[in-house]
């Protein structure tokens, strides 16, 4: 998300992010529902994303991009919509969201001894990842949480029609939904006016990877899974869930003491 000039006074807190993102969730599920849903079968959103992608990560990324558009659709998009809305509060009218992702330098187009490429190499370095410069492909938990999602898509695939059932469908979505919240608060940015949003959004991928331990907590026995599948999905979910819980406190830090 990019609020390039926004200004807000008093700068609003996790809390005030919060209740706001709730509304805007709330607004939006309706069209979610339309657009997500098979208005025939019901068919779950990712087994439609599966046989609409190339591959799991094709499917992860497209998941990704429709939860952050589902949000922008109700974000306004000048001053007036937003002054209409809550008068005391200013939006500038650039778009909420990216477009995409910083994209990645091409390393064989620069020579080590010549790297004069402004503030693009920030990208690529972890130093920056908690800034405006960075890149989320920095960001060690939201890698994990990606591959996760892919593997966990894999072993969904698996899984015969008869077999199938809400807590699986449950499961499979909590997971998807933990790298687009992740990402959903990567994209406001880390300057303070919007750091709060940022807290708002990371906490709902902390949310989101509770929901799905509980989730597979509750499969442990299922016959879905083989060999070490369940052991291998809880200790990685368990540390993701708990890395998610450290980004969020560093987050929290740096909005109250400006360290990052």
């Amino acid at each position: 998300m990019s609020f390039d000039n926004f200004d807000r006074d008093p700068i609003w807190n996790e809390h005030q992010w919060e209740s706001h993102l709730n509304e805007i969730e709330k607004r939006s599920e309706q069209l979610r529902k339309f657009i997500t849903s098979d208005p025939n079968e019901d068919v779950p959103r990712w087994i439609s994303l599966l046989k609409e992608s190339f591959d799991e990560m094709d499917a992860v990324e497209a998941y990704i991009e429709e939860e952050l558009l589902f949000d922008e659709a109700y974000f306004p998009e000048d001053e007036d919509d937003w002054e209409d809305e809550d008068d005391d509060d200013e939006f500038d009218d650039d778009l909420f969201f990216r477009d995409e992702l910083p994209p990645f330098l091409e390393t064989d187009d620069y020579d080590d001894d010549d790297f004069d490429y402004g503030e693009d190499w920030k990208e690529l370095s972890d130093d920056f990842t908690n800034s405006d410069y960075g890149s989320i492909e920095n960001l060690e938990v939201y890698r994990e949480s990606i591959d996760l999602a892919v593997d966990v898509l894999k072993w969904g695939e698996s899984i015969p029609a008869h077999a199938m059932n809400p807590q699986v469908h449950e499961f499979v979505s909590n997971i998807l939904k933990i790298g687009a919240k992740l990402a959903g608060g990567y994209s406001f940015g880390f300057e303070k006016d919007v750091l709060g949003g940022n807290i708002a959004y990371t906490k709902k991928a902390l949310h989101s990877s509770n929901e799905a331990l509980l989730k597979l907590q509750d499969m442990k026995e299922a016959s879905q899974f083989r060999g070490d599948e369940y052991f291998d999905f809880h200790a990685r979910l368990f540390e993701i869930r708990n890395d998610i819980g450290i980004y969020v406190q560093e987050l929290r830090d740096q909005f109250q003491f400006g360290i990052e």
